[in-house]
């Protein structure tokens, strides 16, 4: 069974969320925030955060991971600071040997409540009702509970489809 970790970046705060099962089956393994301390240099920050998620990935035995993929900033430096985050998740993801995969806010919003369009209160509320949570989590934990969500129900469907097929890959 896969054990999917999924990641929404950030300088200050990095969200994540570890599930398992399958769409429709799903289970929160652990899910939180790593806070990274907005006063404390990048580089420590940086250092906290690759040391959190190595630790995430061990302690769970993770075996795929979902990130938000970076959407454009009109503030610079900002994207830069994002940047630098999703830097340390890539190079964190890659040095455990695991496959990685990218999703559009817009695409984790679909496949959680059905609209690419959805506020972030909607999403938080619908992965606590998927997930059967006590309590919502903190957004930034259930923004990555969606993407590992949304990875989770995209590569079923990809599956579903490959063996619809015949396991001959090729076109439709």
């Amino acid at each position: 069974m896969s054990r999917i970790l999924g990641i929404d970046p950030g300088s200050r705060i990095t969200g994540y969320g570890v599930v398992e099962g399958d769409w429709g089956n799903t289970k929160a393994v652990e899910y939180g925030t790593l806070q990274l301390g907005a006063n404390l240099p990048m580089g420590t920050r940086l250092a906290k955060l690759y040391a959190g998620l190595s630790e995430i990935i061990k302690r769970h035995s993770v075996t795929e991971v979902a990130v938000e993929r970076v959407f454009v900033s009109k503030n610079a430096d900002s994207a830069l600071k994002l940047g630098h985050a999703r830097g340390v998740v890539l190079l964190v993801v890659e040095q455990a040997g695991l496959p990685l995969f990218e999703y559009t806010p817009a695409q984790v919003k679909k496949s959680v409540t059905g609209s690419g369009r959805a506020i972030k209160g909607q999403v938080g509320a619908l992965v606590s009702a998927i997930l059967s949570l006590d309590e919502d989590p903190p957004e930034d934990a259930a923004d990555a509970l969606a993407i590992a969500m949304t990875h989770q129900m995209l590569s079923g469907s990809y599956a579903i489809l490959e063996q619809m097929q015949g396991g001959r890959g090729g076109r439709w």
